[in-house]
């Protein structure tokens, strides 16, 4: 089979062209793709906030998503 040299642009445009369903397949394949990088990513992040909030006497798990919210506000912007 031969193989074809196309830029990222012109993939992008081709992508554009496929109707609804086949640009829903491609962008499944995409996730798929990068799922254990984002999921690694993700669990990190959560036990991360989990010793942030514990280092301010504060339970993350316990946290509505307002307080989760102000928390992440406070901490961001402490000096």
């Amino acid at each position: 089979m031969p193989t074809l040299n196309l830029t990222n642009e012109q993939v992008v445009e081709l992508v554009k062209q496929l109707p609804t369903e086949q640009q829903v397949e491609v962008f499944k394949f995409l996730l798929l793709q990068q799922w254990r990088q984002w999921e690694s990513l993700s669990l990190y992040g959560a036990d991360r906030a989990r010793l942030v909030a514990q280092e301010h006497d504060c339970n993350w798990d316990t946290m509505t998503e307002k307080e989760r919210e102000a928390f992440i506000d406070e901490v961001v912007h402490e000096d």
